[in-house]
Parts: structure tokens; C-alpha cells; sequence
């Protein structure tokens, strides 16, 4: 079973008010659930989340996986270690050397040429042909 730490929606129709769980991932959002770990208020100014530290440590060491809101929280309140930024050394490095590589040109899609459009072209064609022709001729 993989479990997972999200928010549960509750409260009013534009009034949310979630619940911190934990859930089999394989169930709805607002579905059964395994126990409920805290609960987040955006709608408070300023919002309010309040949540059992001490449980939310246990099902992380225990492996659920929390999900990219929840976890959001968890490092705002510093259950969670803030993700580590990625180092600019390797894209400098990697551009260096994406340089010397040729550049793969992506090709279009070629465009499917049915006898409709065909027939629609040569018509096309033969109009502006007669319309030139319309335009040099002497007027009289």
C-alpha cells in the first residue's frame, strides 16, 4: 500500500478548509483515510496550519510520501528540511559543452496533401492567373 500525506478538503463552498492525512494513494481526495495528522485554514488572515509534528515525522520515517502541498507546509513550519537549490555550476558547465555539439533541428510534421486541397490550389492559382491577365489587358 503507498501511502501518502495530503490535504483533505473540507468547509463550505468557497470557504476551504483542508485536513492534513494520511491516505492510501489509490483513494479519492475526500476519501477514506488513515488518520488525520492536523489541519491548514487559508482562509484565516493570516492562515492558520496546525499539525501533530511528532506523527507527521513518524509517517515520513515510516515512507509516505508527501504530496508537493503538503510538503510546502511542512517546510513552512520546518518539519521538513527546505528543498536544496540546484547548483548554477552545471548549467554553466553543461551549456559549455552543448556548445560544441551540433544543434538537433527539429523537423516539422510533413503536411498531409489530400486531392481536395490539391484541386482548392490549382483553383486558387488559376484565379489570381486570370485576374493578372484581367489587369495588363488594354482597356478599351
Amino acid at each position: 500500500m503507498a501511502v501518502v500525506i495530503r490535504m483533505m478538503r473540507a468547509g463550505a463552498k468557497k470557504r476551504p478548509f483542508y485536513r492534513i492525512v494520511v491516505a492510501d494513494s489509490r483513494r479519492q481526495r475526500d476519501g477514506r483515510f488513515v488518520e488525520i495528522l492536523g489541519y491548514y485554514d487559508p482562509m484565516a488572515k493570516p492562515f492558520v496550519v496546525k499539525m501533530d509534528e511528532e506523527k507527521v515525522k513518524a509517517w515520513i520515517a515510516e515512507g509516505a510520501q508527501p504530496s508537493t502541498q503538503a510538503a510546502s507546509l511542512f517546510r513552512r513550519v520546518g518539519i521538513i528540511a527546505a528543498r536544496p537549490s540546484k547548483p548554477k555550476a552545471k548549467k554553466k558547465a553543461a551549456a559549455a559543452a552543448g556548445s560544441k555539439k551540433k544543434a538537433v533541428v527539429k523537423r516539422k510534421r510533413p503536411v498531409k496533401v489530400t486531392p481536395r486541397k490539391v484541386k482548392a490550389k490549382a483553383a486558387r492559382a488559376k484565379k489570381k492567373a486570370t485576374a493578372k491577365a484581367a489587369a495588363k489587358a488594354p482597356k478599351a
